[in-house]
């Protein structure tokens, strides 16, 4: 299949995606509808389609790398390695834009018909509240403080337990793969 064919078909279904939004949404009032709008736009959403694009090709990328690194000569491989990011970044840079208009029919389509269906026009305001709030904005800020300070801690807890046993079994691998590779 063309890949003007599966954009076109892509927004199609994104636009089928849409017309879906207007009948789930019929009979909720616009006050609701925007309440709920509010609450979308703080939960970060749309950012899902693009995530998992991304994943896959990070994945490619760290694939490459050791292909690269191991069979590549070494005056080619930096050059090489630019070459495929640079194709890998154009083609996550092609299919954004498509894939964030499809993301954005789908949440429409599906979560905000259930949005309006499962809280009050009270509880969306409230939730919205919440969501927009400072304090959650300054505590999401400081989430990524505290798990670096438990996972230093947990670190320095249990390293000499740890470490030790983690040294034999990279020893035990090491030993299984040099074995199966026959040296």
């Amino acid at each position: 299949m063309s890949r003007t064919m599966y954009v076109t078909m892509a927004l199609g279904m994104g636009l089928l995606a849409g017309g879906a939004r207007a009948e789930g949404m019929n009979g909720v009032p616009a006050a609701k509808q925007a309440l709920v709008q509010r609450v979308l736009d703080k939960m970060g959403l749309e950012s899902v389609g693009l995530q998992m694009l991304q994943a896959p090709v990070a994945d490619l990328l760290r694939q490459s790398r050791v292909v690269v690194q191991s069979r590549v000569p070494a005056d080619k491989q930096d050059a090489t390695m630019k070459d495929i990011t640079a194709e890998a970044t154009k083609f996550v840079e092609q299919e954004s834009p498509a894939l964030r208009t499809s993301t954005h029919a789908i949440v429409q389509a599906s979560v905000a018909p259930l949005l309006a269906q499962k809280f009050s026009e009270d509880e969306l305001k409230q939730l919205a509240g919440i969501l927009e709030s400072p304090v959650l904005a300054k505590f999401e800020s400081v989430v990524p403080e505290m798990k670096k300070t438990v996972g230093e801690n947990v670190a320095k807890a249990n390293a000499a337990q740890i470490q030790p046993k983690m040294t034999d079994l990279q020893n035990r691998v090491g030993l299984k793969l040099r074995a199966a590779a026959g040296q």
